[in-house]
Parts: structure tokens; C-alpha cells; sequence
């Protein structure tokens, strides 16, 4: 599966690692994962370690998930990016928007 979901112990933090391509043809499943949630989850981890795409349907998927978490005030991480990804957040200036490490 492209999309696994895992919460923290305490329930307030979900973990979405996506494998594989990241693009449109995950974006039902990417919003599944975090639009059916409870309302304890106060932050999210986007775990890319082994994302190995990412197209600008991908950008817009984050930028939906960071409007869902509270526009401004969400609680955002993208974590284990590869150096392509983490160009195309670069260039995107996505690290103003986005807690990226």
C-alpha cells in the first residue's frame, strides 16, 4: 500500500508515510488518511523516506492537508525527504509553510 498511517502513543500526533510516487493517483488515499481522523490528532508527520516522486498534485495534497490542520497554526512536519524531494520543496518554497527536516 503507497499510504500507511500510524498514530503516536498518545494519539495526538499521526504519522502519513507514503512509498513509492507520490501524485495524483494517491490523492484519495492521501486524504483518507488523515480527513477521517478523530479530533485528538493535533499534529501531523508526513514521512517521506520512501517517496521516490513527487509531482505538484503532491504539493497541492499538502497544502489541502495543511488548510485541514489549521492553515497557519497547523502542526506540520515533512520528514526523510531524498534530495530531488527536497529540491522540489525548495523550489516551491514550501519551507515556509512547512516544518521540513
Amino acid at each position: 500500500m503507497p499510504i500507511q498511517t500510524r498514530r503516536s502513543e498518545d494519539g495526538r500526533t499521526l504519522t502519513i508515510k507514503i512509498e513509492g510516487r507520490f501524485d495524483f493517483s494517491t490523492h484519495q488515499a492521501f486524504r483518507d488518511a488523515y480527513e477521517h481522523g478523530d479530533q485528538e490528532v493535533k499534529a501531523f508527520v508526513v514521512d517521506l523516506t520512501d517517496t521516490t516522486y513527487l509531482d505538484s498534485s503532491a504539493l497541492g495534497m499538502l497544502l489541502l492537508l495543511r488548510d485541514y490542520a489549521g492553515g497557519d497554526n497547523a502542526s506540520i512536519r515533512i520528514e526523510n525527504c531524498n534530495s530531488d524531494v527536497r529540491r522540489i520543496l525548495a523550489i516551491s518554497n514550501f519551507e515556509q509553510l512547512f516544518a521540513i527536516h
